[in-house]
């Protein structure tokens, strides 16, 4: 895999940060069985749930909120966490309105199917869900397994979907990857597996798959607590940054970070070792569910359970000011939508879900 070499290596901070190879093979078997590639412009023509704006207060920093269909606002099975918008993405993706959401589901009986990323068009409110998997090929058989990860934060860069994987670092997905499973390769009333059975595909009854393509796995030096990857977003000021941070309560750390990015590749610079290590590394604050920086400004979002509104801490890493009441209870993910006055965040407790627009200048 290509590298993206860093200018000047960045100050030691005892984490990092390596790349896997890709799952080319694995995912072009997959591709294969299924009729190729579809893309997102294919999955936004068919689209099959409806949100619908939502009404009244939602906190003082809320602009706008919209909500899922009755199933999906009221499931204990799948959790929403993540979210980015397809102006993160720059390109041909940025031409569209979409959010993209991710959810971890719970377990039952020790199983679970993974992760979710859901992509909302808000043009038309129209969503689905695309069921993240993991190709492999077993002695030149291709099998699937479930990406089950937290999935507590998304980044939408260029191609590329980097999802928080908490301890094991984050994983990546190409949008461009995304798969259509046909009647004649599906199996759709089979809701209980993800298989491949000679030519045909159970997927959790889902249409639409979306395959791992690589990981950054987390790593740490003697002696330095491994960073936690619960959140993700982006920081376009020059030089670009992915940011990450963990989601800490009691002794566990709660440390921010910004790794360089190169927004051409949309990839993690690296140095000569071939290792992705953090420009900045400071404090930020107990129970934090996302983080985004606009301008060197950090938001960083805090939930209180499922009763209390939530709160935004703005400032800089060992420096943040609450916000309390900005934000309805429940808060995760955060991201800033570039060029604009708007940050996006989401909400996880069953019947209280919303996407919410927020105003950035309401923040202070």
């Amino acid at each position: 895999m290509t590298s993206v070499v860093s200018a000047s290596p960045p100050p030691p901070t005892g984490v990092h940060l390596d790349r896997t190879d890709e799952n080319v093979a694995e995912i072009a078997a997959l591709a294969a069985l299924v009729g190729g590639p579809v893309g997102l412009e294919a999955l936004l023509g068919d689209l099959n749930r409806t949100a619908r704006p939502s009404r009244g207060f939602f906190g003082r920093a809320v602009d706008r909120a919209w909500t899922w269909d009755r199933a999906d606002r009221w499931t204990r099975a799948w959790w929403p966490q993540g979210i980015a918008t397809s102006a993160d993405a720059g390109g041909p993706h940025a031409r569209r309105r979409v959010v993209a959401v991710t959810w971890y589901a719970k377990e039952v009986d020790g199983e679970s199917p993974g992760s979710r990323v859901t992509f909302l068009d808000l043009d038309t409110l129209r969503y689905r869900h695309v069921l993240l998997v993991v190709p492999a090929l077993v002695d030149g058989r291709l099998a699937l397994t479930p990406l089950r990860v937290h999935a507590g934060g998304v980044a939408w860069c260029g191609p590329y979907l980097h999802i928080a994987a908490t301890a094991r670092g984050f994983i990546t997905c190409r949008v461009d990857d995304l798969l259509r499973i046909p009647d004649e390769r599906g199996v759709p009333r089979d809701l209980a597996r993800l298989a491949v059975d000679g030519e045909a595909v159970a997927s959790y009854g889902y249409r639409y798959v979306l395959p791992v393509r690589f990981r950054y796995r987390a790593h740490a030096d003697d002696g330095v607590t491994r960073l936690r990857y619960s959140f993700l977003s982006l920081d376009r000021r020059h030089p670009a940054a992915l940011v990450a941070g963990e989601y800490g309560r009691g002794e566990q750390t709660t440390r921010l970070a910004r790794f360089p990015l190169d927004l051409d590749t949309a990839l993690l610079e690296t140095g000569e070792d071939d290792r992705a290590r953090p420009v900045e590394l400071g404090e930020g604050v107990r129970g934090m569910q996302g983080a985004t920086v606009v301008d060197g400004r950090w938001y960083v979002t805090v939930s209180h359970g499922p009763v209390v509104p939530g709160t935004v801490y703005v400032g800089r890493p060992g420096r943040l000011r609450p916000r309390r009441l900005a934000l309805p209870m429940g808060p995760e993910d955060i991201a800033a939508e570039p060029g604009s006055d708007r940050l996006w965040t989401l909400t996880e407790h069953p019947g209280r879900r919303w996407v919410l627009a927020l105003r950035r200048s309401r923040l202070g």
